[in-house]
């Protein structure tokens, strides 16, 4: 059996096993969980999720590294680069005084220029990324056009 289908065994018992525990939460009720009454329920569950993410992550994280040093390390890197480059291109262009945090402030939330600035770091990046995801897409789109 290779490793694909036992991954897939594992996903399918977890999947049915996290459909369980969804129904054994919502059945405590709404009002049960407020009131305290099945918190040591949902604590239980909300541990085994946490668990269960973790393991995830895990495996995937082993799956990465295996990926990484079994196939083309340096194109494994120079992506990591581009990747690195365009959060630093990012950042170089915000600015984080575009934005007045008088209101902020006001109702008492901790926002300041460099968090802004974090914020608009993270917009651009979105946007250049997905502007390069679009742009490869309809480059692959017109390749396999003309190529026929």
């Amino acid at each position: 059996m290779n490793s694909q289908k036992i991954l897939s065994i594992i996903m399918g018992i977890v999947g049915v096993l996290s459909a369980v525990f969804l129904f054994m939460i919502i059945s405590a009720g709404d009002d049960a969980i407020k009131a305290g009454e099945s918190g040591g329920t949902v604590d239980t569950f909300m541990y085994i999720a946490y668990i269960v993410l973790f393991l995830t992550l895990a495996i995937v994280l082993l799956f990465v590294l295996k990926g990484l040093f079994t196939g083309d390390i340096k194109k494994t890197l120079m992506t990591v680069g581009l990747f690195v480059a365009i959060i630093a291109i990012s950042y170089a262009l915000s600015s984080g005084t575009d934005l007045d945090l008088k209101p902020f402030t006001d109702k008492g939330l901790d926002i300041t220029e460099a968090k802004s600035k974090n914020v608009g770091a993270g917009l651009y990046a979105f946007y250049i990324l997905a502007a390069l995801a679009i742009g490869s897409m309809l480059y692959g789109g017109a390749k396999k056009i003309f190529n026929r």
